[in-house]
């Protein structure tokens, strides 16, 4: 690609999404220079509506764009179940399944003490204030952050913390997938496979 100014900066803007990698924002660039000017009008446009149109849920702090979030004002749901998440799209990989129907709660991260993230960059502190000011007596936490370093450090730190104020704390299993083969399997997932099995 041309080392073009303003061609370069629009690929350095891509490269900082997730996932793109240099190739991918060269193309992503070279899509919007070809694009008429009301593709790229109409994209301008859809992210400033998005920027100024979207809030957090001041319950849960997922995602919404008027108060509440859909799930937070069902009537149907479990209020006495909350599922913390890490983030706002970890609730709609655990809505595909659909097997819960209870609330959630958005950390928004997890302890990260090597990128400088501690237990108040992250929404823990709320959801303490949640479970004790529930107007329905929460009877599970179930805490579904990523089995990772991180996530496993936030989820033993909560679990601490609700301990004594919720009946049951639970943490979502990691392990073999339906199908798998065992001599496929890395030992971070045998390992949790292990750790989270169950009677039968």
């Amino acid at each position: 690609m041309p080392n073009i100014k303003r061609l370069d900066r629009l690929v350095r803007a891509f490269k900082r999404l997730p996932g793109v990698g240099p190739r991918q924002a060269e193309r992503f660039a070279a899509y919007f220079l070809r694009a008429s000017r009301g593709e790229v009008e109409e994209f301008i446009t859809a992210l400033t509506d998005m920027k100024q149109g979207i809030v957090l849920c001041p319950v849960c702090f997922s995602y919404s764009e008027d108060g509440l979030c859909p799930i937070c004002r069902d009537s149907d749901r479990d209020t006495s179940q909350i599922c913390v998440v890490e983030d706002p799209q970890d609730i709609e990989a655990v809505e595909k399944t659909k097997l819960y129907r209870g609330l959630y709660h958005v950390l928004h991260g997890a302890i990260s003490p090597l990128e400088g993230r501690g237990a108040e960059q992250v929404k823990i502190r709320e959801l303490l204030e949640r479970v004790q000011n529930a107007q329905t007596p929460v009877r599970e936490v179930i805490i579904a952050t990523d089995p990772d370093s991180e996530g496993e450090t936030t989820a033993l730190y909560v679990a601490d913390l609700l301990r004594g104020l919720v009946p049951q704390i639970t943490r979502i299993g990691y392990g073999v997938p339906l199908g798998g083969d065992l001599d496929y399997m890395d030992e971070m997932t045998l390992g949790y496979s292990l750790k989270g099995r169950t009677k039968i």
